[in-house]
């Protein structure tokens, strides 16, 4: 059982920098690759960043790749997403999701276990 709580958003405006935390508990949460997603008003749930379970290995979005960059601190059970050269289309709830199968399919949403409730993040030209 993975419990997952963001923070770090708010209102930024365009080319600025955000960096959302997502803290788990559990002593399991070494154990579990980590994904952020977003979700703008009207639309789907779409695949921002995943890392492994050892921070070894990072995978983005072509949308963000290059301005975001997600890692994580084991030993502090939290997860983080940089936010960089924001742009208005990067306006979104964002979510951290647990993954203990280290999913093929990392893009898919229910492919993971566990989610956040999802901090605010929006960019205001």
């Amino acid at each position: 059982q993975v419990q997952l709580v963001e923070s770090g958003g708010g209102l930024v405006q365009v080319g600025g920098s955000l960096r959302l935390s997502c803290a788990a508990s559990g002593r399991t949460f070494s154990s579990y690759a980590m994904g952020w997603f977003r979700q703008a008003p009207g639309k789907e749930r779409e695949f921002a960043a995943r890392i492994s379970a050892s921070g070894g290995s990072t995978y983005y979005a072509d949308s963000v790749k290059g301005r975001f960059t997600i890692s994580r601190d084991n030993a502090k059970n939290t997860v983080y997403l940089q936010m960089n050269s924001l742009k208005p289309e990067d306006t979104a709830v964002y979510y951290c999701a647990a993954d203990r199968g280290d999913t093929v399919a990392y893009t898919i949403p229910r492919r993971y276990e566990y989610w956040g409730q999802g901090t605010q993040v929006t960019v205001s030209s």
